[in-house]
């Protein structure tokens, strides 16, 4: 009897973990989204939006950081203070600053694909930094993953103009850059600080930083702007950042890391087909064959870090 209430509640835990992982994924694919739909509903600019975004959603994390305070006594030391600093900068505010920019010029589907190439350069980084080398199969999965990003782009350059495009895409991949530094250096200091603990620091970080670049470059009546957009932005505030980071956490303590970003691999096709419902964007041959290709290159290479981790 005992064995099989244990096993009734691994099981309950593994399908909870799915389940969190998948809402995580649809979570944050669902930003692009409501970014985009915030562009077309008024002039909003990205430092406006992405400060409104914050401001929304960083009274959770305070609370977090209330809640833990009460539970964790030890406070960060200043090692762990200044690797929360600069992490969060790097990993949420200027990755996502970066990527609210590029979202002005490129569509939502390209987008996630762009910034779905985050394994391939954290591999990239890990093997400079830690001088491994990087086997044949996990140079052939970027080969596929990059092809796949050539195709979505050439589907991108047919309905829009080719420097507009190319303006985007590179914001958005410098955007995958910051935040393949942020997880390279994350993994350290989340080991001393603890995960939710780490990521409710740096979200804190991240906000302060998007809500003063607002105050230095935008006037007061920047904020003048359609009931619409604050919606927009209540709910990527809600379901695009708050929840799937929470809904990660746990996800990851059910079932992994490794289960976790495999499951996430459903975010860019999500992405995609919520881009033509709520945006009409197109979909075509060559993103369905470029997503195709990009799903598969981060596959392998997830399913081979997950392989070197064992």
């Amino acid at each position: 009897m005992a064995i099989e209430t244990r096993n009734t509640f691994m099981q309950r835990d593994v399908f909870l973990g799915v389940v969190f992982a998948l809402l995580a994924a649809l979570g944050f694919s669902a930003k692009a989204i409501l970014v985009k739909l915030a562009y077309l509903a008024s002039n909003v600019d990205a430092v406006t939006l992405l400060a409104l975004r914050m401001v929304f959603s960083v009274p959770f994390f305070i609370a977090v950081v209330v809640w833990l305070r009460r539970h964790e006594a030890a406070p960060l030391n200043t090692h762990d203070r200044l690797l929360v600093l600069g992490l969060g900068l790097v990993g949420y505010y200027l990755s996502s600053f970066l990527d609210f920019l590029g979202l002005q010029y490129i569509s939502a589907g390209l987008e996630r694909l762009i910034l779905f190439l985050y394994p391939t350069l954290t591999v990239i980084f890990s093997a400079v930094l830690y001088r491994r080398a990087i086997g044949r199969k996990v140079i052939a999965a970027m080969a596929l993953s990059y092809a796949g990003i050539a195709l979505v782009f050439w589907h991108d350059v047919g309905i829009h103009p080719g420097d507009v495009v190319l303006m985007g895409a590179g914001l958005v991949f410098a955007s995958t850059v910051s935040y393949a530094v942020y997880l390279v250096g994350a993994g350290h200091a989340i080991t001393r600080i603890g995960a939710l603990r780490f990521t409710a620091y740096a979200m804190m970080v991240a906000s302060a930083a998007c809500v003063l670049q607002f105050v230095v470059m935008r006037p007061l009546s920047a904020l003048d702007l359609p009931v619409s957009v604050y919606q927009y932005s209540i709910a990527m505030a809600l379901f695009s950042t708050v929840l799937p980071v929470f809904l990660l956490s746990f996800a990851i303590r059910r079932i992994g890391s490794g289960s976790t970003s495999l499951i996430g691999t459903v975010g860019p096709v999500s992405t995609i087909y919520m881009g033509y419902l709520f945006l009409n964007e197109l979909v075509s041959v060559l993103q369905i064959a470029g997503s195709a290709l990009v799903l598969c290159g981060v596959l392998l290479i997830s399913l081979n870090s997950k392989k070197e981790a064992a």
